[in-house]
Order: structure tokens, then sequence, then C-alpha cells
């Protein structure tokens, strides 16, 4: 199956908790082995002063590595989250966020990744993390 950026979008709202759907993710772009989502800037997700929360920013970047390995594999297959490593660098404010998932490396049992979130108008990276997936 070829994979698009529609079926991942479609995959967002078939595979994924309504509270993660309500981060209104949009897939932006594919690469070769890479997954950009687009995170909407909104009052429901920013915290004192107007800063994009920590806790929206690790799921999206969970969903983003899921929506990356879909890629990889060509389908949805199960997995579950068994590390998530973050490093906050800098808030943001007053942008959407753009999450870049890339798969570094897949086994037989286990799925690895990075994950870079950046403010959409400025480039700026705000959010690193490294993942581990478990592939049931």
């Amino acid at each position: 199956m070829s994979i698009t950026t529609e079926t991942l979008q479609q995959s967002l709202a078939d595979l994924f908790a309504p509270w993660v759907q309500a981060l209104n993710l949009k897939v932006e772009r594919l690469g070769a082995d890479s997954v950009t989502l687009r995170l909407p800037q909104s009052g429901q997700l920013s915290r004192v002063g107007g800063m994009l929360c920590g806790q929206a920013m690790m799921a999206a970047a969970d969903t983003a590595m899921v929506l990356a390995l879909i890629q990889h594999f060509g389908q949805f297959r199960p997995c579950s989250t068994v590390q998530l490593s973050s490093t906050f660098m800098k808030p943001l404010s007053g942008q959407d966020a753009l999450v870049t998932a890339r798969v570094l490396r897949v086994g037989k049992a286990m799925a690895f990744g990075e994950i870079d979130l950046a403010g959409a108008d400025d480039g700026k990276s705000v959010f690193r993390a490294s993942t581990t997936y478990a592939l049931m």
C-alpha cells in the first residue's frame, strides 16, 4: 500500500484516542524516513504566558512517530511506546509547531526514532525526543 499524507491523516482519525485527535494535528509532509505534522497553536494547549505545554509536545511527538512507523511499514502495525526521552530546550508561543519524526532503525521486535519540534514560523527547535517502540 502506498502511504500518502491523506492516508496518514485518516490514520489520525481511525487509530488515535479522542483526546489525541483534539490536538488537531495535520500531516504536512512525508520524507524518505520521516513524517512532519503541524500542531496548531491553541489556547487549549497553552499554559501561563501562552506557551505550548510540554504534555502536548510529548503527545504530538509520540503520535508523529507512530505515523512515521506506519509510513515505514506501509500499513499500521501495532506498537507500544517503551521509552520517550524528552528535552525541552525553550518555550514556544505565538506560532504553530512542526513535529518531525524520523525512523532511525527497525528490528524484528523494536523500533527506534527521533523527533524534533520546531516553531513553524521561525524554524527554531524547542523540543527533541528519542523513542523506542515495541513492535507487536
